[in-house]
């Protein structure tokens, strides 16, 4: 991590907000001057970003539908950001209406609106943990919505590069894929160090100003966040080319610079 480290959870609307950033880019109403002025610098470097954005979200709905499709009918979403269009549990329940979806982050304004929205729902929970411990996720007491003991989808979407190096990224993602069971699935988005590097640098400038500084990473780097799972087809790829419902021309989708994958656990 770049600057000064900051301690997550806390709230001050003069302090950038990731979470409020991309509920900005995605047309939210969530968000603050502060993360407007960030937001639309990240914006001048990267003049994509939105679109970017916009395929992070449309890639995480293809691979929930697909996996609610495949008969996965528990989901843990950890990193879940601001509440905003076609969230997980949507998704899921609309395949199957008794799925069971879990949200968590450690931002406790991301968790007061996303436990509003959920109110009621027997079957969808939003906690407060922070993925740096992951432990405290899985020791949550309301975590056993979920059964462990059968198959589950872990969901890190535009997540681990907000988790430097010195908290052992590699070392979280093996404790998560641990305490899944064969069957499970990980299904991941990662800002990448390797498309376009001299336009994620200056993102990344604007990025290391806000609550979360980032870490892009290779293809190797992310490959090996999934660890033992193998890749669903086609792989890990630029994420609009994971199973696009329309036309996609390669060498622009390089442009979104995320990688993007379903992993399955043998």
């Amino acid at each position: 991590m770049v600057g000064e480290r900051r301690q997550p959870g806390g709230f001050d609307p003069n302090v950038p907000n990731i979470a409020r950033m991309y509920d900005y880019y995605l047309g939210g109403k969530d968000h603050y001057t502060a993360d407007r002025v960030r937001a639309e610098e990240a914006i001048t470097a990267d003049p994509t970003l939105p679109v970017l954005i916009r395929e992070n979200r449309a890639f995480l709905g293809r691979a929930v539908r697909y996996l609610a499709e495949q008969g996965v009918d528990q989901f843990l979403d950890i990193g879940t950001g601001l509440p905003t269009q076609q969230n997980v549990h949507q998704i899921a329940q609309s395949v199957n209406p008794g799925a069971r979806v879990v949200y968590v982050d450690y931002d406790h304004q991301v968790v007061a609106h996303g436990r509003a929205l959920l109110a009621g729902s027997d079957v969808t929970r939003m906690i407060q943990a922070d993925l740096r411990r992951p432990r405290e996720i899985l020791e949550h007491p309301e975590l056993d919505l979920l059964d462990f003991g059968k198959p589950v989808a872990l969901l890190t979407v535009a997540t681990m590069h907000f988790v430097p190096d010195e908290d052992d990224p590699p070392g979280i993602m093996a404790e998560l894929r641990a305490a899944l069971v064969p069957g499970s699935h990980l299904v991941m988005t990662h800002a990448s160090a390797d498309g376009v590097p001299d336009v994620v640098a200056k993102v990344v400038e604007v990025y290391n100003r806000t609550s979360a500084p980032g870490t892009p990473r290779t293809l190797e780097q992310v490959r090996g966040l999934f660890g033992e799972f193998e890749p669903v087809e086609p792989g890990l790829v630029w994420a609009p080319l994971w199973r696009p419902d329309h036309p996609v021309d390669p060498d622009q989708a390089r442009q979104t610079w995320f990688y993007a994958g379903v992993g399955r656990k043998p």
